[in-house]
C-alpha cells in the first residue's frame, strides 16, 4: 500500500476501546498512554506493508500491553526484590480484579474509563479535558479550541489532572452507586463536547471524524441505560440524536456548509428524529428541566418544522432566554440573538450581541452573525469588516467557504442600490 492516510483514521477509531482496556490492565493513565503510543509507532512500521489487521483495536491492545510489560520489566531490573512472602504468593490478583470488573454493571470498558477520568478529585474542567484526551484521543489544540483557551493552558490542565489522579490513588475499578451519581453531570458534559468536536469538523475533508458524533451518541445511550429515569440524560441523548439527524444535509457536494433554513429536509434522518423526539417528550413529563433538555427542545422545534417558514422562532427565542437564565453564557446569548432576529428584526438582535464583542471577539460565529445582522440593516461596509474577521477565525475550510459566499452576496447587495440610482439618473436625463 502506498497511501497511508487511512492509518490515522483507523487508530483514532480504535483508540477509545484500546485505551480503556490498557488503563484497566495497567491501572495508570500515563503507562497506558505511553504503551498505546508505542503500539501506534509499531503500527506505522508494519501496517503500510501488511495492511490493517482484522481487528485494529485488538492488535493495538495486544502490542501495547506487551510493550508496557516489557517497559515495566526493564524498570524492575533496577529495583530491589520485594519481600519473600510477596514473591511466594502465587495468586493471580489481576485475574480476580478483571473478573470482578467484568461482572459489574459497567461492562463497557470505555464507560468505565470515562468515570475514572471524571473522578470527583478533579475539578469539572479538568475532568472533561482529561476524558477528551484519554478517551477520545483529541489533540490538546482541539480541546483548547473547545474551551476557548490557549494550547499551553490546556496542556497544563491535562497534566495537572493526571497528577491529581495519581496523587489521589484513584481506584481503577467500578465506582459505587453514590460516586456514579456524583459524576454523571461531568460525564454528560464530556460526551457533549465529544459530539461537538465531531459536529463542527469539516466533513468534506475529514469525513471519518463524524464517527465522534456516533461515538458520543453511543456513550449517551449507555449512560441513559444506567440512569433510565434521569430526564437530563434523556435531554442529552435527544439533543445529540436531533442534531446528528441533519448530518447528510449540512454540507453540499463540494463540502460547503448549508445553512439550516436552506437544507434539504428530506435528507434528514427520520429514524433519529423520531427517537430524539420520543426521548424529549419523555423527559418533559418529569417536569425537571435542565440545560440539555432546553437545547433538545430547541432542536425538536427545528425538527418538527416541515419547512423553514414553519419554524416556531418565538418559542425558540423564549427557550434560549430560559437557557441563558439557567446557564449564563455569551454563546447562548448569541444564539438567542439569532432567534430574536427572526422575530423582532436585525436591529434588536444587534443590540443583544453588541455587549458581547469583548467576550466573543475570537469566536467565528459571533462575527458571522454580526455580519449577517449588519447586512440586513444595509450597513454593508461594517458587514464586510465583520465577515473578514470571521474568515480569519474560521476553524474549517467549510466555514471559510460559507463566509466567502456571504461576502459575494454582500457585494451584489451593495451594488444593487447603486445600479438602481444610476438607472433613475438615466431616466431623468432622458
Amino acid at each position: 500500500m502506498t497511501d497511508t492516510s487511512w492509518i490515522g483514521a483507523v487508530m483514532t477509531a480504535a483508540r477509545p476501546k484500546a485505551m480503556a482496556a490498557l488503563v484497566r490492565y495497567f491501572r495508570d493513565l500515563d503507562t497506558a498512554e505511553e504503551a498505546y503510543q508505542e503500539a501506534c509507532l509499531r503500527a506505522l512500521k508494519s501496517w503500510p506493508s501488511n495492511g490493517p489487521p482484522r481487528d485494529a483495536a485488538a492488535w493495538l491492545i495486544m502490542v501495547a500491553r506487551n510493550a508496557g510489560i516489557d517497559s515495566a520489566r526493564r524498570q524492575r531490573r533496577m529495583q530491589p526484590l520485594p519481600p519473600e512472602d510477596v514473591i511466594s504468593d502465587r495468586s493471580d490478583m489481576e485475574a480476580v480484579a478483571a473478573e470482578r470488573a467484568d461482572g459489574a454493571d459497567y461492562r463497557d470498558d470505555i464507560l468505565r474509563l470515562m468515570f475514572i477520568c471524571c473522578h470527583r478529585e478533579l475539578p469539572a474542567t479538568q475532568q472533561i479535558a482529561l476524558a477528551l484526551r484519554i478517551v477520545s484521543g483529541l489533540s490538546v489544540h482541539q480541546i483548547a479550541r473547545a474551551f476557548m483557551v490557549s494550547d499551553a493552558a490546556m496542556e497544563q490542565r491535562i497534566t495537572r489532572a493526571k497528577a491529581r489522579i495519581a496523587k489521589a490513588e484513584v481506584p481503577f475499578e467500578t465506582p459505587s452507586a453514590v460516586e456514579r451519581a456524583e459524576r454523571v453531570a461531568a460525564v454528560a458534559a464530556m460526551i457533549y463536547l465529544v459530539f461537538n468536536e465531531g459536529y463542527t469538523i469539516d466533513v468534506a475533508a475529514n469525513g471519518w471524524r463524524a464517527e465522534l458524533c456516533e461515538e458520543a451518541i453511543r456513550l449517551a445511550r449507555l449512560l441513559l441505560n444506567l440512569f433510565p429515569v434521569e430526564p437530563e440524560l434523556m435531554g442529552l441523548a435527544a439533543l445529540l440524536l436531533l442534531q446528528h439527524a441533519r448530518a447528510d444535509a449540512r454540507f453540499d457536494a463540494d463540502g460547503a456548509a448549508i445553512p439550516l433554513d436552506q437544507q434539504d429536509r428530506s435528507r434528514w434522518n427520520s429514524k433519529l428524529i423520531a427517537e430524539g423526539l420520543a426521548l424529549m417528550d419523555k423527559a418533559l413529563r418529569h417536569r425537571r428541566p435542565g440545560p440539555f433538555q432546553l437545547q433538545a427542545a430547541i432542536a425538536a422545534l427545528h425538527a418538527r418544522a416541515g419547512r423553514p417558514e414553519d419554524t416556531d422562532w418565538p418559542q425558540i427565542a423564549l427557550l434560549y432566554g430560559a437557557l441563558e437564565r439557567m446557564q449564563p453564557s455569551p454563546v447562548i446569548a448569541l444564539n438567542r440573538a439569532v432567534a430574536v432576529s427572526r422575530t423582532d428584526g436585525a436591529e434588536a438582535a444587534l443590540a443583544i450581541i453588541t455587549p458581547l464583542a469583548g467576550a466573543l471577539d475570537g469566536y467565528f460565529y459571533f462575527h458571522g452573525a454580526r455580519g449577517s445582522f449588519l447586512k440586513q440593516l444595509g450597513r454593508y461596509h461594517e458587514a464586510r469588516e465583520a465577515y473578514n474577521r470571521a474568515i480569519a477565525l474560521a476553524n474549517t475550510p467549510a466555514e471559510a467557504r460559507h463566509i466567502r459566499q456571504q461576502l459575494d452576496s454582500l457585494t451584489e447587495a451593495a451594488a444593487a442600490p447603486s445600479s438602481q440610482q444610476a438607472a433613475r439618473e438615466n431616466d431623468q436625463r432622458r
